[in-house]
């Protein structure tokens, strides 16, 4: 078993390597403004306490490696990678981003960003903690090798919660709507399929799935797992809550893998949004492949994770380096 597990971890490390020289070889990535070791003179300790901190958040509660990647997620989507998702409202501004949408990670962010500003203040910016945070939660919560994540991003100043509605893909999207959403971010197809491995741990509320539930389970779910469902999920309009259940339902629901692709071949997805993925020959082929190769899934995944990354930074004097990441400076 260990000769394999090693084995496994030198493909691997090859694999990454591969997609990620492939990825930096486009023009659009190579004039990239974010940098590899950015923080190497300033603070040189930066992505280590980054990483120390995050993997004893998630060693504490297994669920935070997901609600730490679902939040970088969150961020790209709206206004890029600028730390937008996690200001508080205030008096000039009550409606924040945070309050279209229930997320978790919140505190754990803050707790990273409070160590590291112990160790060097204002310098290690918001956005970039994130990033380093969903990066070490992919490599604690999935056992993926450890790859760079290039930083230099800004905190913005401005969060509003009309564009999370305007920006994030919805869970009950139809497969073109998808493209289109992760395409106005510079993300193709093949990114979709990868990060939608992301739904294999996590959770979700009810409510973004039960329109396949009720009033009676869509023929394209697994029976079985749709039944299961209907006995903890509510019918809409019952007024009996709104609960919370796994992603991933059928192994580990706190680890990191490529069991999604297993899961939506078998129908056991829970949103529209998933199932989508199966509806062109391309798009399950794809599917095909991550669920064949978990190894070949994980450096895809690094890749797209570090992809997803640059959407739309701010760097250089744009925005600022928050002191704490719930508010800004001024």
């Amino acid at each position: 078993m260990e000769m394999a597990s090693s084995a496994m971890t030198c493909n691997l490390a090859v694999l990454l390597a591969a997609v990620m020289a492939a990825a930096l070889s486009t023009p659009s990535m190579a004039q990239h403004p974010l940098q590899y070791n950015f923080y190497s003179s300033t603070c040189p300790q930066a992505e280590a306490m980054v990483r120390n901190v995050t993997e004893g958040i998630i060693r504490k509660d297994r669920t935070m490696g997901a609600a730490l990647v679902r939040l970088f997620f969150h961020d790209c989507f709206v206004r890029g990678c600028d730390a937008s998702i996690l200001l508080d409202p205030s008096s000039s501004n009550p409606s924040t981003e945070k309050k279209a949408i229930a997320l978790r990670g919140y505190d754990a962010v803050n707790q990273i960003k409070a160590a590291v500003e112990a160790a060097c203040p204002g310098v290690v910016s918001c956005a970039d903690i994130l990033a380093f945070a969903a990066r070490d939660s992919a490599i604690v919560s999935g056992g993926f090798t450890s790859f760079a994540m290039p930083a230099g991003r800004r905190d913005g100043n401005v969060s509003k919660f009309f564009e999370v509605l305007q920006n994030m893909p919805s869970p009950v999207f139809k497969l073109q709507d998808l493209i289109k959403s992760f395409a106005a971010k510079g993300l193709n197809a093949d990114d979709l399929v990868t990060l939608s491995g992301a739904h294999s741990f996590g959770q979700a509320h009810c409510s973004s799935f039960n329109g396949r539930l009720y009033p009676s389970v869509d023929p394209t779910m697994n029976a079985t797992f749709g039944a299961a469902l209907r006995t903890v999920c509510p019918a809409p309009g019952s007024n009996a809550g709104d609960p919370v259940v796994n992603n991933n339902r059928v192994t580990d629901p706190d680890t990191l893998s490529n069991q999604y692709y297993s899961n939506l071949r078998s129908g056991q997805v829970l949103f529209v949004s998933d199932q989508q993925l199966m509806n062109t020959t391309d798009m399950a082929a794809k599917v095909a492949s991550n669920a064949a190769d978990p190894a070949a899934w994980m450096a895809r995944f690094a890749a797209a994770l570090v992809k997803m990354g640059r959407i739309q930074v701010l760097t250089g004097t744009a925005g600022e380096v928050r002191k704490v990441c719930y508010a800004t400076n001024s």
